[in-house]
């Protein structure tokens, strides 16, 4: 059996358009919800995880928290939007209110090429974003890859693990960013 990509679900009107976007890449995926358990998305046997955005400040009472286990599988684990900041706090990185919210088309820069998720991106060019909250430090061992007015840390990645992830929504879930992430890994 084909192994899933799992979209975790932190509570995104797009959760299942992720999942869809990644079926379209001929890759077999699920939505499954931030509190399962580590022995669930282990019985899964998954291939990657994505981590989808959601409505809440990662810094908040009661939000929903990224399983810290879950960043331990040795599978390449994609976050977009909510996903990004709890990985990014999970990961020992600073998320914050910028002051400066972000809703709807933003132009993002990328820093250094921007990596294999921005592959063939112009260094400029438009993005969908929606947050209020920014990473604005990068977690120890992170490379920044992208950057908008608002969100100092817009993308980032590292190469000691197969991890990637952007507070853009647009760009990221395309079936050629979901080949391309996956095949760097």
């Amino acid at each position: 059996m084909t192994k899933p990509v799992l979209v975790v679900d932190f509570g995104a009107q797009y959760a299942q358009l992720i999942a869809r976007r990644v079926r379209e890449a001929n890759i077999y995926s699920e939505v499954v919800p931030h509190d399962a358990s580590t022995e669930e998305i282990k019985a899964k046997n998954p291939a990657a995880l994505v981590l989808s955005g959601g409505p809440s400040s990662v810094y908040e009472d009661g939000a929903p928290k990224l399983n810290p286990e879950w960043l331990e599988l040795g599978i390449p684990v994609f976050g977009i939007c909510y996903g990004f900041q709890a990985m990014t706090e999970a990961l020992g990185g600073t998320i914050a209110a910028t002051g400066d919210r972000e809703y709807g088309r933003t132009e993002m820069q990328l820093v250094d090429g921007g990596g294999v998720a921005h592959a063939q991106a112009p260094a400029a060019h438009e993005v969908w974003m929606s947050h209020g909250d920014a990473v604005s430090v990068a977690p120890e061992g992170f490379t920044v890859t992208a950057t908008t007015k608002g969100a100092p840390v817009a993308a980032l990645r590292t190469w000691t693990s197969a991890w990637l992830a952007s507070s853009t929504t647009r760009r990221s879930t395309t079936p050629r960013t979901v080949r391309a992430c996956w095949r760097s890994s």
